[in-house]
């Protein structure tokens, strides 16, 4: 398989020095992620990394069973495994996929060889963990002063930023985990931004219909993440 860096779309190996991606290409191999996908469990030892090409993984902390919600998102910008780049070999959330996609994987402990030879591949994906943090610091103000319309708009936007296209594929059930709420009000949000005609909602999927108009009813909850990801990774 021709490894180049040319190949792929996700930003970490395209964003990456030509040393680094040299450490890591002989262990990458290909990986189609179906919905529901597990990546990561928590408390369990993290055994394979992924960088993702397409669809979106739901960083997810539970109390316990029912009591979930979604606390971060991957997608093409990002990787599954960051715990491992700050020295930790386990998980502190769940992490599965929330919208199937194709992603470039590699065994854990191969990875933390690389991490071990190159200190410019740490440095580097240090950054990414960094914007995790702010992304999480900024899901966590969402969550604690924002409308249930203003999260569900910061959210579509994020899933927005990640996808081809306006068409998001999410159900009722996967959105009330996303947005910790029950069902019947996450049916009450979408009928809101519908109202608004900034999205249409049908069975199973969402469509972004007016980005700007999102933007405005997000009402500040989205964008400083984005801003510090551009500023950090480009």
């Amino acid at each position: 398989m021709d490894q180049s860096i040319g190949k792929y779309h996700g930003a970490l190996l395209r964003g990456m020095n030509s040393a680094d991606f040299e450490l890591l290409s002989p262990h990458l191999h290909d990986r189609f992620l179906d919905l529901k996908a597990p990546l990561e469990s928590a408390g369990v030892p993290i055994k394979t990394v992924c960088f993702f090409e397409s669809g979106i993984a739901s960083v997810v902390a539970r109390n316990r069973p029912g009591l979930d919600t979604e606390v971060g998102i991957i997608g093409r910008e990002g990787m599954s495994g960051s715990a491992l780049v700050m020295g930790v070999d386990w998980a502190s959330n769940d992490c599965y996929m929330q919208m199937m996609g194709e992603a470039v994987c590699m065994d854990a402990e191969a990875f933390k060889g690389a991490l071990q030879e190159s200190p410019t591949l740490r440095a580097f994906l240090l950054l990414y963990v960094h914007y995790l943090h702010i992304q999480t610091r900024s899901t966590a103000l969402s969550n604690a002063r924002g409308k249930l319309e203003d999260r569900l708009a910061r959210w579509l936007l994020m899933c927005d930023d990640r996808t081809v296209g306006s068409d998001i594929t999410v159900t009722h059930d996967f959105l009330a985990v996303m947005l910790g709420v029950r069902r019947p009000g996450v049916t009450i949000a979408l009928q809101i931004l519908e109202g608004r005609g900034v999205i249409r909602s049908q069975r199973g999927h969402v469509t972004v219909r007016d980005r700007a108009g999102l933007l405005g009813l997000a009402d500040g909850f989205y964008g400083q993440a984005e801003a510090e990801y551009t500023r950090l990774l480009g």
